[in-house]
């Protein structure tokens, strides 16, 4: 997680020198500061406007140590939607109280409130209806999962259902843990949720479909392979296995590759993160695969894609070897198991 810290006064800036040493610990955190009162440790800026303008979307989370008021008038230009928006807490500079303000469930506020808080010894402030009474948050609940939310109208209702007392329904495609007592495990209920792949499927009146996002991809290509010739063979090749590329937290390859600017570049632009493994890493992964001397020769390793998806963290190769202009694409989903207290921090 990406945090800038930004502060306007003389006490602000301690503390937010002090608060950025304790998030360190855990997540990257940036400092800006008040162009009167900054240190060589911290961005300084004039307006803080036109600061909050340039970085709104840069950082997972803002966290003004300064008056509400001024934090909110700051952001409020920016705003999207809650699918969008970054986390927004507010701090006073004296340390009193952290304020969970912004994206408390889908951007981590309410949890990043609590760190804060514990670090610069304040009272956090979380003013979710769900958060206060303890109540189940599908919001919450999905992010800690890492399941993507197809529809924040459903969601949204079946956050005021479990507000209103009612039973929430649960069908789901992988074992769940811990389930929150408004949870009626196949119920016969009015609104409710579906873990699974298949968005077809509306076991309720209104059902809330949460997709795992839990593909490892694996990809090979040849050298100089284009950003372009890349991206068709993996949109491609999932769309022919039916599998969502929303669905894919995490990609892999040969070490050989990891210069290859087309495929840093498809990686990055698709948010997923790559990791690169050396032949022998890859050859010492265990199961059946799509063997070829050819690409032995060539790499050391008998097959990059398939063994790259398992050595990424995938458990069983869903999508075999495909081939598309150079480029080599296979799939691997990795086992979950759903927790209902999982928490997002």
């Amino acid at each position: 997680m990406k945090i800038a810290v930004i502060s306007v006064t003389e006490k602000g800036r301690r503390l937010s020198e002090s608060l950025s040493v304790g998030l360190r610990e855990k997540f990257t955190a940036d400092r800006y500061c008040f162009y009167k009162h900054t240190d060589e440790g911290a961005a300084d800026f004039s307006k803080l406007s036109e600061l909050i303008g340039k970085i709104f979307f840069r950082y997972d989370s803002l966290v003004f140590i300064c008056a509400c008021g001024i934090a909110v008038r700051a952001i409020a230009p920016n705003i999207r939607s809650k699918a969008d928006d970054p986390a927004v807490i507010v701090a006073d500079d004296c340390g009193k109280h952290a304020i969970s303000l912004l994206s408390g469930h889908l951007g981590k506020a309410n949890e990043l409130t609590a760190v804060i808080a514990e670090i610069i010894g304040a009272e956090p402030v979380i003013t979710t209806a769900t958060d206060i009474g303890g109540s189940f948050s599908p919001d919450s609940f999905a992010e800690a999962n890492g399941l993507i939310i197809t529809d924040l109208l459903a969601a949204k209702e079946i956050a005021a259902a479990v507000l209103e007392g009612e039973m929430i329904g649960l069908v789901s495609d992988y074992p769940c843990i811990n389930i929150s007592d408004e949870i009626a495990v196949n119920g016969k209920c009015r609104t409710g949720i579906y873990i699974g792949e298949n968005i077809e499927i509306k076991p309720f009146s209104v059902t809330l479909h949460l997709i795992p996002k839990n593909i490892a991809l694996g990809i090979g290509c040849k050298k100089n392979s284009t950003e372009e010739n890349i991206s068709a063979a993996v949109f491609s090749s999932l769309k022919q296995s039916n599998i969502s590329v929303e669905r894919v937290a995490i990609a892999g390859s040969i070490d050989l590759k990891a210069g290859e600017k087309g495929l840093l570049s498809f990686c990055r632009k698709n948010n997923m993160p790559i990791t690169f493994y050396t032949a022998d890493e890859l050859n010492s992964v265990k199961g059946s695969f799509t063997s070829s001397e050819y690409v032995r020769s060539v790499t050391g390793c008998d097959n990059v894609c398939e063994r790259s998806a398992i050595a990424c963290g995938g458990d069983r190769i869903i999508m075999r070897k495909t081939v598309y202009n150079g480029v080599t694409v296979a799939a691997a989903e990795k086992n979950i198991i759903i927790d209902f207290e999982r928490k997002m921090l």
